[in-house]
């Protein structure tokens, strides 16, 4: 006597126990109305399998002839656990550099197979990948990399003419380290060409945003002959202050340069520095604090001045005016504008 408490094969198996009680397979098929061939058919897939043979299996057959080269899906996988923050398109395009061609939608059905859909799945494969090397996040760490932005924050449209013509200056709140305290990053992004150049910091006070324009933006236009004209920011008491006693606006007119405040209690205006933080948070921070242990300032600036390296020399950016090109190939480009209009 065969036992099922599956509704979509207990008819099947009804039928087959009836004509075993009967003892006539003919009269069994004529009172549950099937076949003698459906019975057989049912018999038959009992005897090699058992009651789960009763069940429907689809008739469809993979097509592994369309799937993509193995070599490739690993490829793609391993990219997506150095690179989290990387979209379809831009994995499509930066493997493409390296010889490995797969299209957008390529990558994508990839993701897919190895659940690596998202970016928070693929922060989690990175996780576990470190786990499995040894190395353990404490618990203020993890508490940092998963304080995000908001995803929604508007990027501002900025009027600018050429590079140097308004820079975006910003703080970003990075997290607490042990041994270390609380770390803030000084932000300066030039709005014509996204040229970024950041300072880590264990304080947010007027001489630490003035030390980023003094020890890195100021020196490196200089060295590109071009001026810094104008510099937005925030209403911060790090930017604000009286003026013939705070360090930064100060520094600002020794330098003359003028600056510009974003309207009060709307923090989209400076939307191109808020948008860079949100990169930076996804494509360095995020891996980095779950691939490496900082106990050290220095140890942290030192990797951020590599990833920045990169983002200004390597990564092409899909923003205004860069339209897929670098960062400094964009300012390069708009250097000769500034070279045109300069009279003297």
């Amino acid at each position: 006597m065969l036992h099922t408490n599956d509704k979509i094969v207990k008819h099947k198996v009804g039928l087959l126990n009836l004509a075993d009680e009967l003892d006539n397979i003919s009269k069994a098929c004529k009172m549950m109305g099937v076949s003698r061939d459906t019975f057989y058919r049912y018999k038959e897939a009992v005897d090699e399998g058992g009651v789960e043979a009763l069940f429907d299996r689809s008739r469809k057959v993979p097509n592994h002839k369309n799937r993509v080269d193995p070599v490739i899906e690993a490829s793609v996988v391993q990219y997506a656990i150095d690179e989290p923050a990387h979209g379809q398109v831009r994995v499509s395009n930066e493997l493409r550099k390296k010889g490995v061609f797969v299209s957008p939608s390529g990558v994508r059905s990839i993701w897919l197979r190895n659940k690596l859909e998202n970016f928070k799945l693929r922060l989690k494969t990175l996780e576990a990948k470190v786990a499995e090397e040894g190395l353990i996040l404490t618990e203020s760490q993890v508490q940092a990399l998963e304080r995000k932005k908001l995803d929604d924050e508007a990027c501002g449209e900025i009027d600018t003419a050429h590079p140097g013509y308004l820079g975006s200056q910003d703080t970003f709140y990075v997290g607490t380290f042990k041994g270390v305290g609380r770390v803030y990053q000084q932000t300066y992004v030039d709005t014509y060409c996204r040229v970024a150049h950041c300072k880590l910091y264990t304080t947010k006070t007027p001489i630490t945003a003035a030390d980023l324009l003094n020890d890195r933006v100021l020196p490196f236009y200089a060295s590109e002959q071009l001026p810094v004209l104008r510099i937005l920011t925030d209403r911060g008491t790090e930017y604000c202050g009286k003026a013939d006693r705070h360090d930064y606006q100060l520094y600002l007119a020794i330098n003359d340069i003028e600056h510009t405040r974003t309207k009060a209690r709307h923090p989209q205006t400076n939307g191109i520095c808020e948008r860079f933080h949100k990169t930076i948070l996804q494509e360095f921070y995020q891996p980095s604090l779950r691939r490496k242990i900082y106990s050290a300032l220095e140890e942290l600036q030192s990797d951020l001045d590599v990833w920045l390296d990169y983002y200004n020399n390597e990564r092409t950016h899909q923003g205004k005016r860069c339209d897929g090109k670098t960062p400094m190939a964009t300012l390069l480009g708009g250097k000769e504008i500034w070279q045109e209009k300069f009279v003297n």
